[in-house]
């Protein structure tokens, strides 16, 4: 199962930065995970942008409204989607104005990274900080006790 992430505009914040690099020069190594940027613009702009370059895929949209899960609920859904074949999955980011209902009405879960509200370039990290963790407990690495 591959997965995609699709973000509205990269950020330029230097932590955000950092933490992408990390993360994706280890799930590189981990997994079959992809970082695209769309361009950001308007909610509605950013969101057809995410939905046209996410189709054919499993779609969750990452979203203050959506559901918070657990990290072991979400290694449990990764287990449920390998085992129905689910070829790609993707998250997809929205940029500062968020997602439109339209998008979210288009995807298959919408996620919660927390209750509080963040700034979409730390939502990415902490997304792919989480995809990373989960791709450790489905092999078995020490990482996520620590």
């Amino acid at each position: 199962m591959k997965t995609l992430i699709l973000a509205a505009g990269r950020s330029s914040i230097g932590y955000v930065r950092e933490g992408t690099e990390f993360f994706m020069k280890r799930l590189k190594a981990a997994a079959g995970v992809e970082l695209v940027y769309v361009k950001a613009g308007s909610s509605e702009e950013s969101s057809e942008r995410l939905l046209q370059a996410s189709e054919g895929c499993l779609r969750i949209a990452v979203d203050e409204r959506g559901e918070c899960w657990t990290t072991r609920e979400w290694e449990r859904r990764v287990r449920d989607w390998q085992l129905h074949s689910e070829k790609r999955v993707a998250f997809l980011i929205g940029a500062a104005d968020g997602h439109t209902e339209n998008l979210r009405q288009n995807c298959r879960h919408v996620l919660s990274l927390s209750r509080m509200t963040m700034q979409h370039g730390l939502a990415l990290v902490v997304l792919l900080e989480q995809i990373y963790r989960v791709h450790t407990l489905l092999s078995g690495s020490p990482y996520h006790r620590g």
